[in-house]
């Protein structure tokens, strides 16, 4: 009868250790990989258009040239 009244009275903190240790190991792993790819590089986005700037033929013809 002992075990059963336990299992009961002891179900949500076994639980929470367990989903506790789930997080944890998620969080090893998540930094054991970016410590295993290194520091991440920004990407370069193109710059979007101004629109305070008026669109030339050179532009839209060679839009590579800065």
């Amino acid at each position: 009868m002992g075990i059963h009244y336990d299992y009961k009275s002891t179900r949500s903190a076994k639980l929470m250790e367990k989903q506790a240790k789930k997080e944890r190991k998620l969080a090893e792993k998540k930094a054991k990989r970016l410590a295993k790819e290194g520091p991440k590089k920004e990407e370069n986005k193109p710059q979007a258009l101004d629109p305070n700037k008026p669109i030339s033929l050179d532009f839209l013809t060679n839009p590579d040239k800065e």
